[in-house]
């Protein structure tokens, strides 16, 4: 399985930015898809995930309402749209593929990209 993320840039706040992460190396089927962010000096922190069948939808609390998640499977594609951005947002983006979720935390996300920087500018 590789990811590759891209779309990371700097931003100004109140500003929009989409980020993109290609997928391939085997079908997704089954899979959920997910996106995770870590500040500078900050752990990683879960942000936003998908299931590749259904789309069904988990976020964060921090960034309910201002992101969404979403997949296109034709394309393998994992997309997460960032509206009203703030300094807070301000971290590298990694996008992750689970087969399911056992655990709950990040030991399900087995496989990650290889991050995209985001910085929002105050």
């Amino acid at each position: 399985v590789q990811l590759q993320a891209s779309g990371g840039g700097l931003v100004q706040a109140g500003g929009s930015l989409r980020l993109s992460c290609a997928a391939s190396g085997r079908t997704f089927t089954n899979w959920i898809m997910g996106w995770f962010r870590q500040a500078p000096g900050k752990e990683r922190e879960f942000v936003a995930r998908i299931t590749w069948n259904l789309g069904t939808t988990h976020y964060a609390d921090s960034v309910k309402g201002r992101f969404t998640i979403s997949r296109d499977s034709a394309k393998n594609m994992v997309y997460l749209q960032m509206n009203s951005l703030n300094f807070e947002d301000t971290a590298v983006y990694y996008c992750a593929a689970a087969r399911r979720l056992r655990y709950g935390d990040s030991r399900d996300w087995g496989y990650w990209g290889q991050g995209t920087l985001v910085t929002v500018s105050s």
